[in-house]
Formats: structure tokens, sequence, C-alpha cells
């Protein structure tokens, strides 16, 4: 019970409390001033390998916990992942997650169109592969810069999705043991997806390329990380992306729709 909960706090970002006014409901969440993966990716243009088998080990926490419990994510992206004081990834942002069980599948419509996996597209009833594509894609991205499907509109996306990471040309940044992973997790079968077979994550992280990897050091939080970033304290917030206030004033919320919230 003891190293579940330990991995939750290493790779979940934690809820503590709610409460509400008149206008809005509040959640109180845990800070991480690290900032937004996406946003130091975006700075950085895109990631060594060190720094992008770091990440890609807090997210194969983050998901090895929750397949465990039977829940899907559904949402992997790089906005979707924070850093904390450390630099350690943390997954945020549970609205497409779904408890489905072993053995399960759901139909649900859902998902980034960069990441979203062909069964998702084809609804043919998805699982933890869906999840195990997306990974695929995140380290893609990390390593690149940007997806490996991009286009101007969702439906050119969805059709070189369906037509698969074989058709992909990898750049030359791209070392053989990191694109033999991502083409292992980017199967089209999802049955054949690394990740989503009898040992479920383990496989992954035996792969090749997390070949010394200290999985150990990882959740316990002793590994020094590659996004660790100065703070000048447990105020500063000067590592996310600064944007004009809202000006529009809501109304009054009495409904009481939140009464058991």
């Amino acid at each position: 019970v003891v190293q579940h909960y330990t991995v939750a706090v290493l790779v979940c970002f934690r809820l503590f409390r709610t409460f509400r006014d008149d206008k809005y409901v509040y959640m109180l969440l845990e800070v991480c001033l690290g900032g937004e993966l996406w946003s130091v990716l975006r700075d950085m243009s895109c990631f060594d390998e060190p720094t992008a088998r770091f990440c890609t080990g807090c997210v194969l926490e983050a998901f090895d916990y929750l397949h465990g419990k039977g829940i899907v994510y559904r949402d992997l992206k790089p906005e979707n992942l924070l850093l904390d004081g450390e630099g350690y990834v943390k997954m945020t942002d549970f609205g497409f997650a779904k408890k489905i069980g072993l053995g399960k599948k759901t139909w649900t419509f859902c998902g980034t169109p960069e990441y979203v996996a062909p069964e998702v597209i084809m609804n043919k009833g998805h699982d933890f592969g869906a999840d195990c594509w997306s990974l695929g894609i995140l380290i893609f991205e990390l390593l690149i810069g940007s997806p490996p499907f991009t286009g101007s509109d969702p439906i050119r996306i969805y059709t070189m999705v369906l037509h698969g990471i074989e058709k992909v040309d990898f750049p030359k940044r791209i070392s053989k043991r990191p694109e033999d992973l991502i083409r292992r997790l980017c199967k089209l079968n999802p049955a054949e997806r690394l990740g989503n077979k009898k040992n479920g994550i383990i496989d992954i992280k035996k792969h090749k390329w997390f070949q010394g990897f200290n999985w150990e050091g990882l959740r316990r939080r002793k590994l020094t990380s590659p996004l660790r970033r100065e703070l000048k304290g447990p105020l500063d917030h000067s590592h996310f992306d600064m944007f004009p206030p809202e000006l529009e004033e809501p109304s009054d919320e009495f409904s009481g729709w939140d009464k058991d919230f």
C-alpha cells in the first residue's frame, strides 16, 4: 500500500479539497512550479534522449499505476504534463480518464487528434492500448519537437493515423532504439502493442531504450531531473506563461448542481 501511494504521489496531480462561493467552484490542487512540459519543449525545440527518457519514465509510472487500477487515461500530450519543483513530471487533466476494468473496452470518441489511436477513430472499442499508442507519439514529439502525424485539420490527421506509423519516415535525430520502441508502441493492431500484452507496462520498461535506467531511483525521487528549474520560493510562478485576466464577470450560481461536490 505504501509503495502504491508513493507512486501515486510521484506521478499523479493531487487534489486536496474543494470549496465554492456564489460564482465559482474552487479546487485546491498540488502546486507544480516547474511549469508545463509543453512550454519547456517549445522553448528548447526538442529534448535529448536522456531528458526524453526521464519524462517517459515518469509517464510510464503513471500508466503502470492507472492501468493497474483499471483506468485508461486517454489524453496524453505535453500540455497535460506538469513539472513539480524538483523537475519530475506530473500527469494532470483526467477529464477523459475512465475506469473500464481489466479485459474490458470503451467506445467514447475522445482525445487530441495528433495522439488519438486508430481504433478510437474507427470506433472499434479501445482499452489500455490507446494509452500505449499515445506514449509512442509522445516519445516522438519529445525527441523531434512535433508529433509524427500533423495536418491542417483533424480529418487529415486521422487519415495519416490510419495509414500507420509504418508510413512515417523517422528523422535521423531519432536513433535506432527509440525508433524501435515507438514503432512497437504504435502498432495498428492494439493487441500487438508493447505495453498492451500480458506483462503490461513491464514490457516497455524492459525495452533496450531503458537499459540501465534506474527505475527504483525514479520511484524514490533520488534521480536528478534534467528539467529541474531554479525557483525563488514557494510562490514563484515565473515558469508558467502569462495570460491576460478574464474581464467578464460570471453570473451568480445558485442551481445547486454541486451540493454533493
